[in-house]
This record gives structure tokens, C-alpha cells and sequence, in this order.
């Protein structure tokens, strides 16, 4: 296999920024699903009602999608480290506020300051990855670096339940922000923007601008980013809200059980995104030929689900949610697919205007979700009352499945044999 370019070879410091660029993100991947298993405690101690909670979730997402395209802008013009910088005061104020907040609008507040937040973490060190590892790579080790995010799921679930039992989710929060605070201190000094010798070329003025205006001309932005869109907002807004009620009223679940699914949802995507990634770096060397089939895989995942009824098997139900969180996992590499459709000089841009529309799809995901099931959750009985909240699934995927098939495959990844 002919390896390509390495523009830092041998460099102890990408590594350094790679591993704390994946222990802040793991932060991310923890708030944004944080409020689930403190729902209970934010409902009786704040009064908030199933619509608050569906907009205390959501507000993080849109928060976090509104900030994409001004922060492609920073990182293009500012660098990652500056703009890491001023987002880690965004993030840990918005920590500290929602520990102290004292009614659930300024709890809504606080997650709209997390996303904006945390909104760079992601796409900091997949811009820092780009400039510090070979192309051939990319794919591999932002998969990694999202697995390890994905720890921050886990520990918004039983950790978190067990700090929330012990100190209670104001002082749970307040050490989360501290937490906070060291990481991305020490992520910022770690970060150089770019190995020696190969600073970026100076932009021309207008650049930018152009650059959205060369985005929006694209079919393949949109494609990618409608795909990306239906894909991620449909899978998180799943596992941070709605799979809870489906395992616990559809199939009478009890919270362990539900807790053992989830934890299985959590496990395949964890396992599935360097596994994808290096498929796509190293085995077919092709974005297209490992996002489209997985994207149909999980198409037909999603439409079983449709079919299932209280005596499925238990074997069966944590096998398939292992397997929705393993085809659902490859998502990193849309923006590997975006990223070399484009000259360098536009990755961050690509990439961030990519994660616009994948973000907001939670948000707007979280609240369709909701308004297909009709009424509260809880006065659901049985599978067949939420088989709303999967053929929406299957009608968004199989429209993203459509349209992304008409992308065209990107050219970087030379051929094994060439």
C-alpha cells in the first residue's frame, strides 16, 4: 500500500493533542446527553414537565449547531488554539450556571451556553488532526477520538446516577465543570495549529464568503449534510431522550433492563467507529463505499423494529440495539468525505457547515420524535404505540440513503494497488 504524505513525522505533540483533544470531547458527548438520567431530580425538584425536559435537551443541540459556521470562521481565521480558548470560558461558565440555576429557564439557558461551548470540541481537533496526521489517517483517528468521546455517555448514565444519589446533581455539576476546567487547560497549551514549516497560505479577501458561496453551489454539501442530518439527529435523539420511554412503556422494560439495552446502543457505536474508520483508511479506501451501506443497514435495522412485539426475545432486543449503534457509528467519515471534496484551505469550513445541519438534526429530531408519538410517554402502552418513533426513522433514512447516493466518491484515498 503506498503510504501518502505525513506532514509531522515522528512528533510526540500530535499524539499529546490528540489524547487531550479526545479527553475534551468526551465532555461534549457527556453534557449532551446528561439531563437523562437526572430527569427525575429535575422534575421534582424544579417542577419541570415532560415539554421543559424535551426543550432542556434540545436547547444544547441548537445552541450547538447555531455556533458551526462562526466557528468555522475562527478556526479559519483565528486558529484552533484561540478559538479553543474562547469557547472553554463559554463551556465552563454554562456548567457553573446550570449547577446554580434556580428555575428550569435558566437551566435552559446554561445547556444553550454548553453548546455553544462545546461546540468546537469535535471540530478543533478534527481541523488538528488534519493538519498534523497523513490523510490516510483522518478517518481512523477521528473514529478513535469519537470512541473515546463516547465514554462520555457512559459517564452521564450510571456514574452521574450515583453522584446525583451521593452529592446531588448541583454538586455533581459543579465537579463536572471543574473537570472542565483542567482538561481544556491543559488541551490549549498543549495545541500547536500546525507542525512546523507548514503554516496554511494566506487567505484572500472575500475568501470566506466565497467559500460558503462555492458550499451552497455544492450538491454534495447538501447531500452530506441532509444525510448527516436524518442519520445522527435520528440515532441521538434516540438514545439521549426517546429510547427510555419505548423500552420502559412499549416493551416493559424495567430501568435495569432499559439501562442494559442502552448500554449495548452505546457499546456498538463505540466499537463501530474505529472499526468503520479504518475500513475506510486502509481496507476499501473509500468514504462513499462504507457510509452508504451502513446507512442502509441501519435503514433495515430500524424497519425490523417496526415489527416487534412484547415477547421478543431478550437476546434479540440487546443484539439489535448493539447492531443500531454499530451501523449508526460511521458518521465521522462524512466529514472526511466533505473535507477532501474541497482544497485544504477549506476543511474547516467544509466541516463545520457539515456539522450545522448533523447537529441541529437532534434538536429538531428530539421535538418531531415527540410530536409523532402524541401525549405523554408514559400513557403509551405497548410497541405498536411508538411505531411512529421508528417508521419516522425509516422514511428520513431512506430519503438520506437516496440522496447521498448520488455523491460522488471522494479521490483522495489513493488505490491499494497504485
Amino acid at each position: 500500500m503506498t503510504s501518502l504524505y505525513d506532514p509531522a513525522a515522528g512528533s510526540y505533540r500530535r499524539w499529546a493533542i490528540f489524547i487531550f483533544g479526545s479527553l475534551n470531547f468526551v465532555l461534549s458527548m457527556f453534557y449532551r446527553v446528561s439531563t437523562a438520567v437526572i430527569s427525575p431530580s429535575l422534575i421534582r425538584d424544579m417542577d419541570m414537565t415532560g415539554a421543559q425536559l424535551a426543550d432542556l435537551a434540545a436547547a444544547f443541540y441548537y445552541a450547538f449547531a447555531m455556533s458551526q459556521l462562526p466557528l468555522g470562521v475562527a478556526i479559519d481565521r483565528l486558529g484552533p488554539r484561540r478559538t479553543m480558548s474562547f469557547l472553554a470560558v463559554a463551556a465552563v461558565g454554562g456548567a457553573v450556571v446550570f449547577a446554580i440555576g434556580t428555575t428550569p429557564w435558566h437551566l435552559v439557558a446554561a445547556r444553550a451556553l454548553l453548546g455553544i461551548g462545546m461546540s468546537g470540541n469535535m471540530m478543533v481537533l478534527l481541523a488538528l488532526l488534519a493538519a498534523w496526521f497523513p490523510v490516510d489517517r483522518f478517518a481512523s483517528l477521528s473514529g478513535i477520538a469519537i470512541a473515546v468521546g463516547v465514554l462520555g455517555n457512559l459517564l452521564a448514565a450510571t456514574p452521574l446516577a450515583l453522584m446525583t444519589v451521593s452529592i446531588g446533581w448541583r454538586g455533581s455539576f459543579l465537579i463536572f465543570a471543574a473537570a472542565n476546567a483542567i482538561i481544556v487547560f491543559v488541551f490549549v497549551l498543549v495545541i500547536k495549529d500546525h507542525p512546523e514549516g507548514h503554516a496554511p497560505g494566506p487567505r484572500k479577501s472575500g475568501s470566506l464568503a466565497e467559500g460558503l458561496g462555492r458550499l451552497a453551489r455544492m450538491y454534495s454539501y447538501w447531500a452530506i449534510s441532509l444525510s448527516g442530518c436524518i442519520r445522527y439527529g435520528y440515532f441521538a435523539a434516540l438514545q439521549s431522550l426517546w429510547l427510555g420511554p419505548f423500552l420502559i412503556f412499549g416493551m416493559g422494560m424495567g430501568e435495569i433492563a432499559t439501562g442494559n439495552a442502552l448500554f449495548c446502543l452505546g457499546i456498538g457505536y463505540m466499537v463501530g467507529l474505529p472499526i468503520w474508520g479504518s475500513i475506510s483508511d486502509r481496507v476499501v479506501r473509500s468514504r462513499k463505499q462504507v457510509i452508504l451501506p451502513t446507512m442502509v443497514a441501519l435503514c433495515l435495522i430500524t424497519l425490523s423494529i417496526v415489527l416487534w412485539t412484547r415477547t421478543v426475545p431478550m437476546w434479540l432486543l440487546l443484539f439489535t440495539f448493539f447492531c443500531l449503534g454499530f451501523t449508526g457509528a460511521p458518521g465521522q467519515i462524512m466529514y472526511a468525505h466533505i473535507k477532501e471534496l474541497l482544497p485544504a484551505s477549506m476543511s474547516a469550513q467544509a466541516m463545520t457547515s457539515v456539522n450545522l445541519f448533523t447537529i441541529l438534526g437532534v434538536g429538531a429530531m428530539i421535538h418531531l420524535l415527540g410530536w409523532v408519538l402524541g401525549g405523554e410517554p408514559s400513557e403509551l402502552v405497548g410497541p405498536e404505540s411508538f411505531r411512529s418513533l421508528w417508521l419516522v426513522g425509516v422514511v428520513g433514512l431512506t430519503i438520506a440513503c437516496l440522496v447521498y447516493s448520488f455523491v460522488p466518491d471522494s479521490r483522495t484515498l489513493k488505490p491499494k494497488d497504485s
